[in-house]
């Protein structure tokens, strides 16, 4: 399935068949549908009975197969926590009777590598090529990532590895340089609108509110459009509000259950604001809010916003590896609170 604002990256993609390269990196922004396209992609150099546009003809029997997860040429891996994301895709990296026991990898590990690297080294079974689609690749774990590259230096002939991404910089230089990468086009906001207006059923206000809170990602302001999403946010994005008056143990209290990295990339996108009112009057994620970004951006000064942003990136790099959620946002709230000149009290 492609989205309508995709018909220029599907071109893009399939004027490489002629001399297709032994691998694609997919860059994106999370939300605009990247790993539709790269299964569609996969799908199409798979198909037996391509349209003219070269998109799949979903009725051959490569088409049948791939739909039902079961194409001999084609192989999917992805962390064990997003099995569900990716149909058909081996998320398996240890035995079953360990699973019942153990929290979901958020990894993509190396035994699920070494088996899409065996699978590479046969024979197609239908005398085409065989695809290889990793999701989200900065999800390897450092020796998965090793053993790729020894295949990715290497390639077998007739292999198409396509790996998809979002935080290119956590990818190893050496897998990056081996990869053809095709940077994902960002939908426009009217199209954007559009298209949220009709298959979420929003009204035109609040399409346009979250989908520039999700950065103009239409999947992702789709998500946030969701009550039970809504909920938490809102209520954050109200105590945030507030500046130095914030209360950062009820924060920790109310938030530590939850969805750590949304938590953390609304912090982010919060203090972005700040700082954008200071310099340009503009804020970019929460235009709705910049009355009170504004009295925020007012009550500090550029350096403090910098630091703090800074600490926040740097916190975005190991999100899913909290040693203890609960502290960690007590710790990231104060540093807030402190913004704005008010002592932190314990």
């Amino acid at each position: 399935m492609l989205y309508p604002w995709q018909s220029q990256d599907w071109t893009r993609l399939n004027d490489l068949r002629s001399q297709m390269p032994h691998a694609l990196l997919l860059q994106a922004v999370p939300g605009i549908g990247e790993l539709a396209l790269a299964r569609t992609f996969a799908q199409g150099l798979l198909c037996e009975s391509p349209r003219d546009d070269l998109s799949p003809c979903g009725t051959c029997s490569a088409c049948q197969w791939f739909a039902s997860g079961n194409h001999p040429d084609f192989r999917a891996i992805c962390p064990e926590i997003m099995a569900d994301t990716l149909p058909g895709a081996d998320a398996r990296a240890e035995a079953d009777a360990d699973k019942k026991t153990k929290t979901p990898s958020k990894e993509i590990k190396i035994e699920q590598v070494r088996e899409v690297i065996d699978f590479a080294s046969l024979g197609s079974h239908r005398q085409g090529r065989r695809v290889v689609l990793l999701y989200p690749a900065e999800a390897l774990n450092v020796h998965a990532a090793n053993a790729l590259l020894k295949t990715l230096e290497e390639p077998p002939e007739g292999v198409v590895f396509l790996l998809v991404t979002t935080q290119p910089d956590r990818l190893l230089p050496t897998i990056l340089s081996r990869c053809r990468r095709v940077v994902l086009t960002r939908p426009d906001d009217k199209q954007s609108t559009q298209w949220l207006m009709g298959d979420a059923g929003l009204d035109a206000a609040t399409a346009a509110a979250v989908l520039a809170e999700a950065g103009g990602a239409p999947l992702a302001a789709r998500t946030l459009a969701e009550p039970e999403e809504r909920s938490w946010r809102d209520w954050l994005l109200g105590q945030l509000a507030q500046g130095g008056a914030v209360d950062a143990f009820a924060c920790a209290e109310q938030l530590h259950k939850g969805n750590l990295p949304g938590i953390l990339e609304t912090l982010q996108r919060w203090c972005f604001d700040v700082l954008a009112e200071r310099m340009t009057g503009k804020p970019r994620f929460y235009p709705a809010h910049a009355k009170a970004l504004r009295q925020c951006g007012d009550a500090t000064d550029d350096v403090r916003l910098l630091g703090f942003l800074r600490e926040l990136a740097q916190q975005r790099q190991v999100q899913n590896h909290p040693l203890n959620t609960r502290v960690l946002l007590e710790a990231l709230f104060l540093q807030y609170k402190q913004l704005f000149g008010a002592p932190a009290s314990l």
